[in-house]
């Protein structure tokens, strides 16, 4: 039985960033159908049929994107590696004098650089020059199937609760409610995103809350237009 390798720090992150892609896409893309079909008409199934409609096409729209775009990636890693396991055949020296390169680029002596080069060669040729030219831990390929089930899901959460809030708020009360829904769910997306990326939280909840208002101001406007 094969023993399950330990995901790395770049495959956790790549289903994470396609996560919070996927709950950016489904606030805004189930929001602008809401609002725009509430602004319209005032018949509640229509507006939940809309925007349930547009929930389900935005999930799975999102989860075949990544799994398209994460897939294209995990085959040019593969070709990549496969590259370097020729050339490691036919141009050995020339892969040692990359590895030498890419440890004198770090500010090491040539000497102590040839002499780590080499040593990494000895041991472990494909891995070192994998990780040295491409920045590819060997065996370690992101998923597309972990992308897209990601980015599916969090599209989906991402646009219930503006969903819920237009559809089952009774009254006027609909409005301010969705609208305090978009900002929630915003700002805690601009929140996750800024922790993943090093960013500044604030900045980012601020910049996502916009964006959500100025998304529903534009579909509504569209709305009153039929």
């Amino acid at each position: 039985m094969a023993k399950h390798q330990k995901q790395t720090m770049e495959e956790k992150l790549n289903t994470l960033r396609a996560g919070v892609l996927g709950s950016n896409d489904g606030i805004l893309t189930v929001v602008g159908v809401l609002v725009s079909v509430a602004a319209a008409t005032t018949n509640s199934f229509t507006i939940f049929v809309a925007g349930l409609s547009d929930l389900l096409a935005c999930a799975f729209s999102m989860g075949a994107g990544e799994y398209a775009s994460v897939s294209t990636q995990k085959d040019t890693e593969k070709a990549a590696v496969e590259k370097e396991r020729q050339l490691l055949k036919t141009d050995f020296a020339g892969e040692l004098a990359a590895v030498t390169q890419y440890y004198e680029a770090k500010g090491i002596s040539p000497q102590t650089s040839a002499a780590i080069a080499q040593d990494l060669l000895a041991k472990k040729p494909l891995e070192t020059v994998v990780k040295v030219k491409y920045n590819v831990e060997l065996g370690h390929y992101l998923n597309p199937w972990d992308a897209a089930f990601s980015s599916l899901v969090s599209a989906g959460l991402g646009g219930i609760l503006p969903l819920v809030a237009m559809t089952f708020t009774p009254g006027v009360a609909k409005w301010p409610m969705t609208i305090l829904a978009v900002m929630v769910t915003s700002a805690l997306v601009g929140y996750i995103s800024a922790r993943l990326g090093d960013g500044n939280p604030k900045v980012a909840m601020l910049r996502n809350i916009i964006i959500g208002l100025i998304t529903v101001a534009i579909h509504y406007f569209v709305g009153k237009l039929f």
